[in-house]
């Protein structure tokens, strides 16, 4: 029974000091006590959605509960979710409340208690003395104006008078198809003190663009399916979604001015200041975002390092390396010379060790990223800022008053300089920045990040078919390839039938030995088999339902009926070579970590019959040694003829077991244990052979990087990797034919001998084409011309390379024959063209890589180079003649 209500404001009342950490575990305590199940804080790398760069909310980990895809075993559901949003990282630093990480807590309702509730729960958390203890004289409300019961129960039953309660237009949340529906948001009034706004300033309400009134919960009401015409049904199961940012909630408890004056990152701060013992912070606004902005970031890269994205050119690893570069920009501003972000690592672990502490945990991981990072940045700054100047000096040479948009995106993305150091050196120069134009080169890039990822909707509409299907089905395939089961469910085309005599259909069955496609391993195939002994259908998939159930896609033979029973056998060679080959990606992971560190962590699997394929997390390349030991780790492990032991249990006491969790997986309370002689301990759902032995034998078969830090190992095991080493061996036997070695252990010698002599003889046909160059160099160098009181060497000549090239203009330079020289040589179709030019000609204003830019196109080509010798390639030998004369009439105008 609900019986809160706006009291008066009792005489002394103080809101409770907390610390971050004692909110966020007073949040979840509290809707623990509401029978809410707490979801651990996911990776902040989606799994399994590809319309998400980054996890980006609370609700974007629980996606599959609110679609339909999958039912959970509680309803109620609540979090505390680190995310990740970069949308506007410009703002970071400069506004009180902007964040790249930033950490949500939410409650959530899957299709049990709706608007009632979670308002008066807000109600409750946010005023019982027992809980947050705010004032409700300083709780403000925005509601939906057509949504009248929110409003009534906020005024009739939570007692919140009517001048508090403010309708807003905006308050419906819809992202397109899926679920939508009316939100209400609670706002905290911080007071006269903070009103940055005159008294009848329009925005100056709950709700409006203020910092007096600030918005602290945002409680969603998903009732209706928005349909792809534009139409609003309601939902078969309404759901109840809401959004309380942490670091907001603890700037008003801890009363600071913004959120970096909170015990979220004053301590980042405080260390960033001893690192550049120059002006502290809080003295002067220019320094200070350079103190927020470092703090800022090196939560959301110590974090997301963790999580297994590493620092790249494309994607998440340009967001991180972004990131990075802007922090170190700042420390510049701030008078650190040195890479320092590394150092402040273990500050941001100890922050947020009590509800995180995978931070610490990696932390020397992460720091070495970092610093890495770190310190190839700061071997480039200084090739961009001469970059910089030199782009100053082309806009000054022609009276220009402004940086043009794509030269400064260009120092941006292959420099990370940020936009507003690009402005001060130019601003020091006397010129402006041409942000119209950069801001379009952003957009363009904004697209290219947005056609990499999936166009799909980030949140399904939900099927009250699937997720109304109560039946029970039990898998009983881990020890069990066939069984009698009884036909429960047949779903065709979307609708529930009684039976079905052809085409394509879902079945489920009361028990199955039939294995689900989860966690890599792919899903069992197999027969089903009347009582007459018909094969009526062929299984070709099997996926677990939003239930639980599993359900099986079959191609229907003959005609089946539900209730009846059904004998069902798996493919068991296909089975058994599926098992080698997950049992095998066990050992392969634990050997990868013992080679490689415990950075390695998985990033994704496929087991199939035909082989394995793992993706782990790595910032550097995988050695042959490397690839070497962990093949030899796994292959003893299979020589030892260890049994493989499976065990149900729960999540805590696997844990203690030493048990490994793999990347992106939910686990729920009970779990299943993979134990592989107390080497590898794995949770792990899949299915296994009972002794490594049963594997055979193990073979890598390629390793590659994918993305980046992300690599992958592709390996095969059993009949597969025997058919691979017998194809190497036979092709090792063609290679001793062609070397003409009777022995394959001889084969290796021979080669050697045969290189060696190839050797020689490419030793030797170099000496001879080094003369040959030296008599056409005596030819060439003979044809000086003078050309607007410069000289000139222009020829075509008999090389095979761009090297003799090369060759010839050192010759050229050490006799100082001219000033310019330009070579032209055809190979196979091919043309090469090399310019020189001496440091008279130099110091003169003349250089190689402007005069061979002005020649390339007559040979359809292009190139560039130093000042002192540029080369270039085409595709067009016929204009070589052409090239040689506007060589000449290039000199000419000069």
């Amino acid at each position: 029974m609900f019986f809160c209500c706006l009291t008066k404001k009792k005489e002394g009342r103080k809101m409770k000091k907390l610390s971050s950490a004692q909110v966020r575990q007073m949040f979840l305590e509290f809707f623990q006590s509401k029978r809410h199940i707490i979801e651990p804080s996911a990776s902040l790398i989606p799994v399994n959605d590809p319309t998400l760069l980054w996890i980006n909310s609370g609700v974007a980990t629980l996606k599959k509960y609110f679609d339909g895809s999958v039912v959970p075993e509680n309803p109620r559901i609540t979090n505390a979710q680190k995310s990740i949003r970069t949308n506007d990282i410009e703002n970071v630093g400069k506004t009180a409340r902007h964040h790249t990480m930033f950490e949500m807590l939410g409650n959530f309702s899957i299709g049990d208690y709706f608007k009632k509730e979670a308002i008066h729960w807000a109600w409750e958390f946010l005023t019982s003395p027992k809980w947050m203890a705010f004032d409700p004289e300083k709780l403000y409300v925005t509601v939906y104006p057509k949504d009248t019961e929110a409003k009534r129960i906020w005024h009739e039953e939570v007692g919140l008078p009517l001048d508090h309660i403010i309708d807003v237009e905006d308050n419906f949340w819809d992202i397109g198809a899926g679920p939508c529906g009316p939100d209400t948001e609670i706002f905290y009034d911080r007071g006269q003190t903070y009103n940055n706004l005159a008294e009848d300033d329009p925005e100056n309400y709950p709700g409006g663009e203020n910092e007096r009134y600030l918005e602290i919960w945002n409680l969603v009401f998903s009732e209706f399916n928005h349909k792809s015409d534009h139409t609003f049904d309601p939902l078969p199961h309404k759901n109840i979604d809401t959004g309380m940012g942490l670091e907001r909630m603890v700037s008003i408890i801890q009363d600071a001015p913004t959120n970096f004056e909170t015990d979220l990152f004053l301590p980042i701060i405080h260390a960033v200041e001893k690192l550049s013992q120059q002006v502290k912070y809080g003295k002067e606004s220019v320094t200070d975002v350079s103190y927020k902005v470092i703090a800022d970031h090196i939560r959301a890269l110590s974090f997301a390092i963790g999580d297994g994205a590493l620092p790249s050119n494309e994607g998440r690893g340009y967001v991180l390396r972004r990131l990075l570069r802007r922090a170190v920009m700042h420390g510049k501003k701030l008078g650190i010379e040195k890479a320092f972000l590394y150092e402040l690592v273990p500050v941001v672990g100890e922050i947020m060790v009590s509800y995180y502490p995978e931070v610490l945990q990696q932390k020397e991981f992460i720091e070495k990223v970092i610093r890495t990072e770190e310190e190839r940045f700061n071997e480039t700054i200084n090739e961009g800022l001469e970059i910089l100047n030199q782009v100053i000096a082309e806009v000054k040479k022609v009276n220009g008053t402004t940086l043009s948009g794509k030269d400064i995106f260009k120092l941006y993305d292959t420099y990370g300089f940020p936009v507003e150091l690009t402005e001060e050196v130019a601003e020091d120069k006397g010129l402006k920045v041409d942000h119209t134009g950069f801001e379009k080169e952003m957009e363009v890039q904004r697209q290219r990040a947005r056609s990499a990822r999936s166009t799909e909707k980030s949140m399904g509409v939900q099927s009250a078919l699937l997720t109304d299907i109560k039946v029970e089905s039990k898998f009983i395939g881990y020890d069990h390839v066939e069984s009698d089961s009884e036909l429960l469910v047949i779903i065709k085309e979307e609708s529930l039938v009684n039976e079905i005599s052809e085409g394509q259909a879902q079945l489920i069955f009361d028990q199955t030995p039939f294995y689900a496609e989860m966690g890599g391993q792919v899903a069992d195939q197999g027969w089903i088999v009347a009582s007459s002994g018909e094969i009526v259908a062929n299984v070709v998939d099997v996926q677990k339902s939003p239930n639980g159930q599993f359900m099986h896609t079959v191609d229907v033979l003959s005609a089946i009926k539900e209730g009846e029973t059904y004998h069902l056998l798996v493919n068991e060679p296909m089975r058994n070579r599926i098992i080698k080959n997950h049992t095998a990606t066990h050992l392969l992971h634990k050997a990868l970590k013992e080679v490689l560190g415990q950075h390695a962590n998985q990033a994704g699997s496929l087991v199939a019959p035909g082989h394995l394929r793992f993706d782990f997390t790595h910032f550097g390349r995988v050695t042959s040694n490397e690839l070497e030991r962990m093949e030899r780790i796994v292959n003893e492990k299979i020589w030892e003829a260890i049994p493989v032991e499976t065990i149900e249990t729960d999540i805590d006491t696997a844990k203690n077991m030493g048990a490994m969790a793999l990347f992106g997986e939910k686990y729920g309370r009970k779990v299943r244990v993979v134990n592989v002689g107390g080497w590898s301990i794995e949770l792990c759902g899949g299915t296994h052979v009972v002794n490594t032995e049963n594997i055979g034998i193990f073979k890598i078969v390629s390793e590659s990087g994918i993305g980046a830090g992300i690599r992958r190992i592709e390996a095969v095991t059993s009949k597969e990797a025997y058919d691979l080493l017998e194809a190497e061996e036979r092709q090792l036997k063609e290679v001793a034919a062609i070397v003409k070695s009777p022995q394959l252990k001889e084969v290796t010698a021979k080669t050697e001998q045969l290189q060696q002599q190839l050797k020689e003889l490419q030793k030797e046909n170099e000496q001879l084409a080094s003369k040959l160059a030296n008599q056409q160099a005596d030819d060439i160098f003979k044809n000086v011309e003078t050309v607007n009181g410069k000289t000139i060497i222009t020829a075509k000549v008999k090389v095979k390379e761009m090297n003799q090239l090369r060759q010839l203009a050192d010759q050229w330079k050490q006799q100082a024959v001219s000033d310019v020289l330009v070579l032209a040589n055809e190979q196979e179709g091919k043309v090469g063209l090399l310019v020189a030019m001496s440091k008279e000609a130099n110091d003169f204003g003349l250089k190689a890589g402007d005069l061979v830019k002005t020649i390339a196109p007559k040979v359809d080509g292009g190139g560039g180079g130093r000042p002192d010798m540029a080369q270039a390639g085409g595709k067009n030998p016929s204009g070589i003649p052409a090239a040689l004369v506007a060589a000449k009439t290039w000199l000419e105008n000069q």
